[in-house]
Protein backbone atom coordinates (compact mmCIF):
# COMPACT_ATOMS: atom_id res chain seq x y z
CA UNK A 1 0.00 0.00 0.00
CA UNK A 2 1.57 3.77 -1.26
CA UNK A 3 1.75 6.11 1.13
CA UNK A 4 0.21 9.33 0.41
CA UNK A 5 2.02 12.48 -0.06
CA UNK A 6 1.09 15.75 0.90
CA UNK A 7 1.89 18.53 -1.53
CA UNK A 8 1.15 21.49 0.98
CA UNK A 9 4.16 21.50 2.48
CA UNK A 10 6.49 21.05 -1.19
CA UNK A 11 4.39 24.52 -2.14
CA UNK A 12 5.11 26.20 1.33
CA UNK A 13 9.04 25.81 0.60
CA UNK A 14 8.66 26.82 -3.04
CA UNK A 15 6.89 29.94 -1.84
CA UNK A 16 9.14 30.62 0.85
CA UNK A 17 12.01 29.87 -1.92
CA UNK A 18 9.86 32.29 -4.46
CA UNK A 19 9.64 35.32 -1.74
CA UNK A 20 13.31 35.28 -0.64
CA UNK A 21 14.67 35.18 -4.47
CA UNK A 22 12.25 38.30 -4.94
CA UNK A 23 12.93 39.75 -1.93
CA UNK A 24 17.11 39.21 -3.00
CA UNK A 25 16.62 40.11 -6.29
CA UNK A 26 14.68 43.60 -5.13
CA UNK A 27 17.59 44.59 -2.85
CA UNK A 28 20.19 43.78 -5.83
CA UNK A 29 17.92 46.41 -7.65
CA UNK A 30 17.88 48.55 -5.28
CA UNK A 31 21.62 48.36 -4.40
CA UNK A 32 22.81 48.16 -8.00
CA UNK A 33 22.11 51.57 -8.89
CA UNK A 34 23.87 52.85 -5.52
CA UNK A 35 27.63 52.37 -7.18
CA UNK A 36 26.70 54.14 -9.82
CA UNK A 37 25.10 57.46 -7.35
CA UNK A 38 27.75 57.25 -5.45
CA UNK A 39 30.30 58.11 -8.29
CA UNK A 40 27.77 60.32 -10.28
CA UNK A 41 27.68 62.14 -7.09
CA UNK A 42 31.62 63.12 -6.61
CA UNK A 43 32.95 65.37 -9.05
CA UNK A 44 36.13 63.83 -8.34
CA UNK A 45 35.23 60.31 -9.16
CA UNK A 46 33.09 61.39 -12.06
CA UNK A 47 36.00 63.13 -13.57
CA UNK A 48 38.10 59.68 -12.65
CA UNK A 49 36.05 57.26 -13.98
CA UNK A 50 35.66 58.83 -17.16
CA UNK A 51 38.98 59.81 -18.11
CA UNK A 52 40.62 56.61 -17.03
CA UNK A 53 43.14 58.75 -15.42
CA UNK A 54 44.27 59.99 -11.81
CA UNK A 55 46.60 62.45 -10.51
CA UNK A 56 48.86 62.69 -7.71
CA UNK A 57 50.49 65.14 -6.28
CA UNK A 58 53.95 63.95 -4.95
CA UNK A 59 57.09 65.81 -3.21
CA UNK A 60 60.51 64.95 -4.87
CA UNK A 61 62.89 65.51 -1.75
CA UNK A 62 60.81 64.76 1.09
CA UNK A 63 62.70 61.83 2.75
CA UNK A 64 61.29 58.86 3.35
CA UNK A 65 57.69 60.11 2.86
CA UNK A 66 57.54 61.04 -1.36
CA UNK A 67 60.75 61.33 -3.20
CA UNK A 68 62.44 60.42 -6.55
CA UNK A 69 64.72 57.07 -5.84
CA UNK A 70 67.59 56.67 -8.93
CA UNK A 71 65.44 55.90 -11.79
CA UNK A 72 63.00 59.09 -10.44
CA UNK A 73 60.23 56.56 -9.66
CA UNK A 74 58.19 58.46 -6.48
CA UNK A 75 58.73 56.59 -2.95
CA UNK A 76 58.07 56.52 0.13
CA UNK A 77 56.09 56.22 3.11
CA UNK A 78 53.35 58.83 1.52
CA UNK A 79 53.57 57.11 -1.71
CA UNK A 80 53.23 53.36 -0.47
CA UNK A 81 49.61 54.51 1.30
CA UNK A 82 48.86 56.43 -2.07
CA UNK A 83 48.90 53.49 -3.74
CA UNK A 84 46.48 51.74 -1.32
CA UNK A 85 43.86 54.63 -2.02
CA UNK A 86 44.45 54.15 -5.87
CA UNK A 87 42.77 50.68 -5.55
CA UNK A 88 40.22 51.61 -3.76
CA UNK A 89 39.76 54.22 -6.07
CA UNK A 90 39.94 51.64 -8.89
CA UNK A 91 37.27 49.87 -6.76
CA UNK A 92 34.72 52.47 -6.79
CA UNK A 93 35.12 53.48 -10.62
CA UNK A 94 35.11 50.18 -11.10
CA UNK A 95 38.28 49.98 -13.55
CA UNK A 96 40.15 47.06 -14.11
CA UNK A 97 43.65 49.89 -13.78
CA UNK A 98 43.64 53.68 -14.04
CA UNK A 99 46.50 55.85 -15.50
CA UNK A 100 48.48 57.34 -12.90
CA UNK A 101 49.85 60.76 -13.82
CA UNK A 102 52.06 62.20 -11.12
CA UNK A 103 52.49 65.93 -10.56
CA UNK A 104 55.70 67.10 -8.55
CA UNK A 105 53.89 70.10 -6.01
CA UNK A 106 56.06 72.59 -3.61
CA UNK A 107 54.94 73.86 -0.80
CA UNK A 108 54.06 77.05 -2.49
CA UNK A 109 51.92 75.62 -5.50
CA UNK A 110 50.25 72.29 -3.72
CA UNK A 111 47.27 74.25 -2.57
CA UNK A 112 46.18 75.76 -6.08
CA UNK A 113 46.94 72.63 -7.98
CA UNK A 114 44.51 70.75 -5.86
CA UNK A 115 41.94 73.41 -6.16
CA UNK A 116 42.56 73.78 -9.64
CA UNK A 117 42.40 70.31 -10.69
CA UNK A 118 45.31 69.54 -11.73
CA UNK A 119 45.65 67.21 -8.82
CA UNK A 120 43.12 65.30 -7.78
CA UNK A 121 44.73 63.66 -5.11
CA UNK A 122 47.94 65.57 -3.33
CA UNK A 123 50.13 62.71 -1.36
CA UNK A 124 52.85 64.33 -0.14
CA UNK A 125 54.04 66.01 3.49
CA UNK A 126 51.19 68.56 3.80
CA UNK A 127 50.03 69.11 7.68
CA UNK A 128 46.14 69.76 8.03
CA UNK A 129 45.84 72.98 9.73
CA UNK A 130 42.26 74.49 10.02
CA UNK A 131 43.34 77.72 8.00
CA UNK A 132 43.95 75.36 5.38
CA UNK A 133 40.68 73.77 5.97
CA UNK A 134 38.68 76.90 3.97
CA UNK A 135 40.88 75.71 0.61
CA UNK A 136 40.97 72.17 0.74
CA UNK A 137 39.82 68.85 2.31
CA UNK A 138 42.28 66.67 4.13
CA UNK A 139 42.20 62.72 4.60
CA UNK A 140 43.07 60.66 7.12
CA UNK A 141 46.34 61.88 9.86
CA UNK A 142 48.89 59.21 8.85
CA UNK A 143 51.87 60.77 10.27
CA UNK A 144 52.41 63.08 13.33
CA UNK A 145 55.67 65.18 13.16
CA UNK A 146 57.23 68.15 15.78
CA UNK A 147 58.97 71.55 14.13
CA UNK A 148 62.54 71.51 15.44
CA UNK A 149 65.90 72.54 13.99
CA UNK A 150 68.68 71.29 12.22
CA UNK A 151 72.04 72.24 12.75
CA UNK A 152 75.77 71.68 12.06
CA UNK A 153 77.42 69.31 14.91
CA UNK A 154 79.50 71.18 17.80
CA UNK A 155 76.29 74.35 16.80
CA UNK A 156 76.36 76.48 19.87
CA UNK A 157 72.60 76.26 18.96
CA UNK A 158 70.65 73.81 20.45
CA UNK A 159 67.09 75.39 20.93
CA UNK A 160 65.36 77.91 19.31
CA UNK A 161 66.23 80.81 22.57
CA UNK A 162 69.64 80.40 20.69
CA UNK A 163 68.42 81.44 17.01
CA UNK A 164 68.71 85.30 18.35
CA UNK A 165 70.67 87.76 15.80
CA UNK A 166 71.13 84.53 13.55
CA UNK A 167 70.29 83.89 10.00
CA UNK A 168 67.19 80.39 9.65
CA UNK A 169 66.11 79.37 6.30
CA UNK A 170 62.77 77.35 6.29
CA UNK A 171 60.24 75.95 3.60
CA UNK A 172 58.33 78.44 2.04
CA UNK A 173 54.98 78.59 2.65
CA UNK A 174 54.90 75.92 5.93
CA UNK A 175 54.02 75.94 9.33
CA UNK A 176 57.42 76.15 10.25
CA UNK A 177 57.57 79.58 7.89
CA UNK A 178 55.13 80.80 10.13
CA UNK A 179 56.04 79.59 13.45
CA UNK A 180 59.59 80.98 12.99
CA UNK A 181 58.25 84.51 11.69
CA UNK A 182 55.49 84.55 14.86
CA UNK A 183 58.50 83.91 16.70
CA UNK A 184 60.55 86.58 15.61
CA UNK A 185 58.13 89.01 15.78
CA UNK A 186 57.11 87.93 19.56
CA UNK A 187 60.48 87.37 20.63
CA UNK A 188 62.08 90.23 18.92
CA UNK A 189 64.84 88.18 18.04
CA UNK A 190 66.38 89.69 15.10
CA UNK A 191 66.72 86.05 13.63
CA UNK A 192 67.24 86.25 9.67
CA UNK A 193 65.01 84.59 7.89
CA UNK A 194 65.20 82.67 4.64
CA UNK A 195 62.84 80.90 2.45
CA UNK A 196 63.77 78.40 -0.09
CA UNK A 197 61.59 76.25 -2.16
CA UNK A 198 62.20 73.01 -0.97
CA UNK A 199 63.60 70.35 1.77
CA UNK A 200 67.12 69.85 -0.79
CA UNK A 201 67.50 73.34 -1.56
CA UNK A 202 67.21 74.55 2.26
CA UNK A 203 69.66 71.95 3.37
CA UNK A 204 72.05 73.49 0.45
CA UNK A 205 71.33 76.68 1.88
CA UNK A 206 72.26 75.32 5.80
CA UNK A 207 75.41 73.27 4.13
CA UNK A 208 76.66 76.26 2.17
CA UNK A 209 77.18 77.79 6.18
CA UNK A 210 75.06 80.94 5.08
CA UNK A 211 72.37 80.27 7.55
CA UNK A 212 72.96 78.59 11.14
CA UNK A 213 69.89 76.42 11.18
CA UNK A 214 67.22 74.87 9.21
CA UNK A 215 63.64 74.80 10.50
CA UNK A 216 61.32 72.10 9.52
CA UNK A 217 59.49 68.98 11.19
CA UNK A 218 61.86 66.43 12.78
CA UNK A 219 61.25 63.93 10.65
CA UNK A 220 62.11 65.44 7.64
CA UNK A 221 65.13 67.20 8.99
CA UNK A 222 66.06 63.81 9.34
CA UNK A 223 65.64 63.01 6.09
CA UNK A 224 67.24 65.86 4.78
CA UNK A 225 70.53 64.96 6.68
CA UNK A 226 70.87 61.76 4.62
CA UNK A 227 71.69 63.64 1.99
CA UNK A 228 74.81 64.47 3.57
CA UNK A 229 78.04 63.06 2.73
CA UNK A 230 78.70 62.50 6.51
CA UNK A 231 75.22 62.39 7.98
CA UNK A 232 76.32 62.14 11.38
CA UNK A 233 78.23 66.20 11.20
CA UNK A 234 74.17 67.01 11.73
CA UNK A 235 71.95 67.09 14.87
CA UNK A 236 68.43 67.51 14.81
CA UNK A 237 67.62 69.69 18.27
CA UNK A 238 65.55 72.16 19.57
CA UNK A 239 62.12 71.47 21.96
CA UNK A 240 59.12 71.06 19.37
CA UNK A 241 57.28 74.37 18.72
CA UNK A 242 54.20 72.83 17.18
CA UNK A 243 53.09 69.14 16.41
CA UNK A 244 52.26 68.57 12.53
CA UNK A 245 48.88 66.03 11.38
CA UNK A 246 50.16 64.96 7.86
CA UNK A 247 47.53 64.49 5.66
CA UNK A 248 46.63 64.34 1.99
CA UNK A 249 44.86 66.72 0.54
CA UNK A 250 41.46 66.87 -1.59
CA UNK A 251 39.01 69.31 -2.91
CA UNK A 252 36.44 70.24 -0.81
CA UNK A 253 32.96 69.31 -0.88
CA UNK A 254 33.60 66.22 -2.52
CA UNK A 255 32.35 63.99 0.20
CA UNK A 256 32.23 61.06 -1.70
CA UNK A 257 35.91 60.76 -3.41
CA UNK A 258 36.99 61.92 0.92
CA UNK A 259 35.37 58.38 1.74
CA UNK A 260 37.07 56.25 -0.32
CA UNK A 261 40.57 58.22 0.47
CA UNK A 262 39.76 57.94 4.07
CA UNK A 263 38.37 54.52 3.87
CA UNK A 264 41.61 53.07 2.16
CA UNK A 265 43.83 55.21 5.23
CA UNK A 266 41.24 53.77 8.18
CA UNK A 267 41.60 50.46 6.56
CA UNK A 268 45.60 50.46 6.41
CA UNK A 269 45.29 51.44 10.34
CA UNK A 270 42.43 49.75 11.74
CA UNK A 271 43.85 46.03 10.32
CA UNK A 272 47.32 47.11 11.38
CA UNK A 273 49.09 46.94 7.93
CA UNK A 274 50.34 50.46 8.49
CA UNK A 275 53.02 49.00 10.86
CA UNK A 276 55.08 47.29 8.26
CA UNK A 277 54.76 50.03 6.16
CA UNK A 278 55.68 52.32 8.44
CA UNK A 279 59.17 49.96 9.81
CA UNK A 280 59.89 50.26 6.06
CA UNK A 281 60.66 53.44 6.47
CA UNK A 282 61.63 54.91 9.53
CA UNK A 283 62.86 51.15 11.37
CA UNK A 284 64.86 49.89 8.37
CA UNK A 285 67.71 51.41 5.75
CA UNK A 286 66.17 53.55 2.78
CA UNK A 287 67.33 55.11 -0.17
CA UNK A 288 69.14 56.77 -1.36
CA UNK A 289 72.20 56.03 1.21
CA UNK A 290 70.67 52.86 2.79
CA UNK A 291 70.64 54.90 6.35
CA UNK A 292 67.69 54.01 9.00
CA UNK A 293 66.03 56.55 10.76
CA UNK A 294 65.18 54.05 13.61
CA UNK A 295 62.25 56.22 14.45
CA UNK A 296 59.79 54.25 16.75
CA UNK A 297 55.98 55.81 16.77
CA UNK A 298 55.62 58.99 19.00
CA UNK A 299 52.95 58.52 21.67
CA UNK A 300 51.34 61.34 19.43
CA UNK A 301 51.63 59.05 16.25
CA UNK A 302 50.34 55.92 18.94
CA UNK A 303 47.25 58.70 19.73
CA UNK A 304 46.31 59.21 15.91
CA UNK A 305 46.70 55.43 15.25
CA UNK A 306 44.47 54.35 17.97
CA UNK A 307 41.86 56.54 16.89
CA UNK A 308 42.08 57.44 13.18
CA UNK A 309 40.58 60.94 12.70
CA UNK A 310 41.14 63.75 10.15
CA UNK A 311 41.32 66.36 13.03
CA UNK A 312 44.00 69.38 12.76
CA UNK A 313 46.30 69.84 15.95
CA UNK A 314 45.55 73.76 15.85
Amino acid sequence: MSKSISVRPVLSLIATATATATATAAALATAAPTFAADVAASPTLTKIKSSGTISIGHRTSSIPFSYYDGNQKVIGFSQDICDRVIDSVKKEVGAASLQVRMVPVTSQNRISLVQNGTVDLECGVTTNLKSRQQQVAFSTTFFVAGTRLLVKKGSPIHDFGDLSGKAVVTNAGTTSERILRKLNDEKQANITIQSAKDYGESFLILQSGRVAAFMMDDVLLSGARTLAPNPGDWNVVGTPQSFEAYAFMLRKDDPGFKQVVDGAISGLIKSGEIHPLYAKWFAKPVPPKNISFDLPLSEPMKKAYANPNDEAFE
